[in-house]
């Protein structure tokens, strides 16, 4: 069992959806990060860098936080959603890009283009050209895949649960899919999967899936 404690942001659905695809069985815990919940003593034995989500394995009794960390562990423990041989490398590489910009930057576009427009010309232009460049580099990667990681076509993997959450942010980062056709496809064919349309509600209802 999979005691995971997570909210309704990109990162926790990044986990939420790898779960639903595993078909593993999970209690989600909200931890309402708008009502400060993440700071709470309880949450910060299992995540002591107050963010969400995080996990305890009551199987192995491992806790752990990270999105990526718990998405490398869930996927080795089951032996699902990772490439063999050079695409694994690929995965992982790609995996980190999510961590250390798509993610990251996408969510100063939302600080500074959605929630405070107006309050820094520089900080919005900075960061929606980041923005943009990475949607560039995504739209790339993808040219003649379904999928982020592998050779051919690609193999559906940790790698696209990481990202898709974040590119379905897409109006609040007034990013228009159709200037990036590869990765308007991409969101849209992962988008159909059952899974990720039941992890996107965890731990609750809050929109539909964004379309473009």
């Amino acid at each position: 069992m999979i005691e995971f404690y997570t909210w309704t942001t990109p990162n926790g659905r990044k986990v939420s959806i790898l779960l639903e695809e595993l078909g593993v069985e999970y209690t989600a815990h909200a931890v309402d990060i708008g009502k400060g919940e993440q700071h709470e003593p309880d949450f910060l034995k299992i995540a002591p860098n107050n963010r969400i989500p995080a996990i305890v394995d009551t199987e192995t009794g491992i806790t752990m936080m990270e999105t990526g960390a718990i998405m490398l562990y869930l996927a080795e423990k089951h032996k699902k959603f990772m490439p063999e041989g050079a695409a694994r490398w690929q995965a992982i590489e790609w995996l980190m890009w999510q961590m250390g910009g798509l993610g990251p930057m996408l969510g100063q576009v939302h600080h500074f283009v959605k929630y405070n427009k107006g309050k820094s010309d520089y900080a919005e232009e900075r960061y929606a050209t980041e923005g943009q460049r990475l949607y560039r580099v995504l739209n790339t990667q993808l040219e003649g895949k379904d999928y982020i990681a592998g050779d051919g076509k690609g193999e559906y993997s940790i790698t696209d649960m990481a990202c898709w959450p974040w590119v379905s942010r897409f109006e609040w980062q007034e990013i228009d899919l159709a200037a990036y056709p590869n990765v308007k496809d991409w969101y849209l064919r992962i988008a159909e999967r059952p899974a990720v349309q039941r992890g996107y509600h965890v731990p609750k209802y809050v929109n539909d899936i964004p379309m473009p």
